[in-house]
């Protein structure tokens, strides 16, 4: 397996679960990136202390506060991030951050409908609207043929419970919103695929399987995987993706999802 190898990085959501493992893992590649942005929406308060302690270790490693549903809040990012950069591109923009509710289709709501949409799919489309600029840039400063990871991409956290075809886990919990959000998170995915594949840019949607964190609950199955597990395999595989890939629906492993 090779491993990935980028200048830069943002992860959003990285406060814990599954976005701070991705940036424990990545600090702890033999060649960890120069930059490691890692976001939340309150860098100095309680639930960032671990990123804090990483932060203080590790001079590449910037946390940068970001509130994913408020505009603004994403504008003001991606030009902190552009500054710190210094005229370079952005390599790698994870969109991990999101939510779910446990809301079936008979007690589903607006407003928690709403929020888990805004969360999950419109934010990380105004994400890639707002770091365009910066992955165009990566991608002219890696003019190679072909797309991939290490050259400017968008990696947009999914989950199988989005596919329309397996209904993953339905009997564990209807969790109508959050599946619906997914399920339009990895038509997001496609559509960027083939709107930014003229930039250069190269977009995934990735399934971490069912990973053991707040959000994934407390129920016991043997198809659980720990975070270490989960990030550990989807380094890898964004490490071995290449232009064919560019638009899939991928699992922790590699295997590709049914839509």
């Amino acid at each position: 397996m090779g491993e990935l190898r980028v200048r830069s990085v943002l992860v959003t959501g990285a406060n814990r679960g599954i976005g701070l493992g991705l940036v424990q893992h990545l600090l702890a590649l033999p060649n960890p990136p120069e930059w490691v942005f890692a976001t939340c929406r309150d860098p100095k308060g309680q639930r960032a202390q671990e990123l804090q302690k990483l932060a203080s270790k590790h001079p590449n490693l910037v946390i940068v506060p970001l509130e994913v549903t408020d505009p603004t809040s994403i504008r003001a990012a991606a030009a902190s991030v552009g500054e710190r950069l210094k005229g370079s591109g952005l390599n790698l923009l994870i969109n991990n951050a999101g939510i779910a509710r446990a809301n079936t289709i008979d007690n589903e709501t607006l407003k928690d409908m709403s929020e888990v949409y805004t969360t999950n799919t419109i934010a990380p489309l105004l994400l890639g609207q707002a770091f365009l600029p910066l992955l165009k840039k990566a991608a002219q400063e890696n003019p190679g043929s072909g797309l991939s990871c290490s050259k400017a991409a968008i990696i947009n956290i999914s989950s199988t419970a989005g596919s329309i075809q397996d209904l993953y886990l339905w009997q564990y919990g209807q969790a109508l919103s959050y599946r619906c959000s997914k399920a339009a998170l990895n038509m997001l995915t496609r559509c960027q695929s083939m709107g930014y594949r003229e930039h250069g840019i190269f977009c995934v949607a990735l399934h971490p399987g069912w990973v053991k964190t707040d959000m994934g609950g407390t129920l016991e199955d043997k198809s659980r995987v720990t975070v270490d597990e989960s990030v550990g395999g989807m380094l890898k595989v964004l490490s071995n993706l290449s232009e064919k890939d560019s638009g899939a629906f991928l699992n922790w492993e590699g295997k590709v999802m049914a839509w």
